[in-house]
């Protein structure tokens, strides 16, 4: 997997030339953000050695190297997910990757379903923390000593400095937002009335089937992480709406002018350096 991972990260190195300030992952339904970059070079994931294939409606598949607000961005249109059957590896290969392109900051998005009494459909929330109910962990396995350390301190799994100046960005722009735990499941069912109580009583604030692996692989490689969420809709025991991905989708196209507001900013104005 290794020589895998340096292939494809040789073969991007190779037509980009620089090393990006940023990697962004644009999660279900938040694939307009694309539209804000400034592209100087657009590949297609199949065009990549060894690179994984999305299979979900509303992740693209391509990379695009360009501009955004002054900073050189890296941004991944379309994320590979554990209950597509890809291997947990493939979930978490793009993320290797961009660490061997030399790039420190990793800003990533989802959608997610809400258990916090305080959220509503189409809100935003920044990840502050997250609870692993992935089957499979990412670093099982014998460790691979070039990328991190054995055992992962996980203590600031998202950048405490991030989320400052995200928030500050949504106070700005007097954009609503909310600071949560995110929860990660397998799916691809979306949660039963109980299943999301018990998200709720274990300390959730919402929940969904993506970002935890890429997280605890970005921070196996000492990266800076964001974590953005699209509340998609809501559930509980005393709850029993139907949700779609089509739902899904319809939210996240509500939400996407906050998001690409709190994400244009937050690259804009943070410096590893602050």
């Amino acid at each position: 997997m290794l020589e895998k991972i340096k292939e494809a990260a040789g073969f991007i190195k190779n037509i980009i030339k620089e090393t990006p300030d940023f990697a962004i992952v644009l999660g279900s339904g938040l694939g307009k953000l694309q539209y804000e970059v400034e592209a100087i070079h657009t590949l297609e994931y199949h065009e990549i050695p060894n690179f994984p294939q999305t299979t979900v409606a509303g992740h693209g598949g391509k990379l695009i190297y360009g501009i955004l607000e002054g900073k050189k961005v890296l941004m991944m249109s379309g994320r590979f997910h554990y209950y597509e059957g890809h291997s947990i590896e493939t979930v978490v290969f793009p993320i290797r990757v961009f660490h061997l392109l030399g790039i420190q900051n990793l800003i990533l998005s989802n959608a997610s379903g809400g258990v916090n009494s305080n959220y509503s459909v189409a809100d935003i929330a920044i990840l502050k923390d997250h609870i692993n109910m992935m089957p499979e962990h990412p670093l099982r396995g014998k460790n691979i000593d070039e990328f991190g350390p054995r055992f992962v301190d996980m203590s600031e799994p998202y950048s405490r400095k991030m989320i400052a100046v995200a928030e500050q960005v949504a106070s700005e722009n007097s954009i609503k937002i909310h600071q949560g735990v995110y929860v990660a499941l397998q799916g691809p069912t979306f949660e039963t009335p109980a299943e999301y109580g018990m998200i709720k009583a274990i300390g959730g604030d919402m929940v969904g089937m993506s970002t935890v692996p890429e997280v605890i692989v970005a921070k196996h490689m000492n990266m800076n992480v964001f974590g953005i969420s699209v509340i998609t809709d809501l559930g509980g025991p005393d709850i029993a709406f139907a949700v779609s991905h089509e739902e899904v989708l319809n939210a996240a196209n509500k939400a996407m002018p906050s998001v690409i507001t709190v994400v244009k900013g937050l690259v804009k104005n943070y410096s590893s350096s602050l």
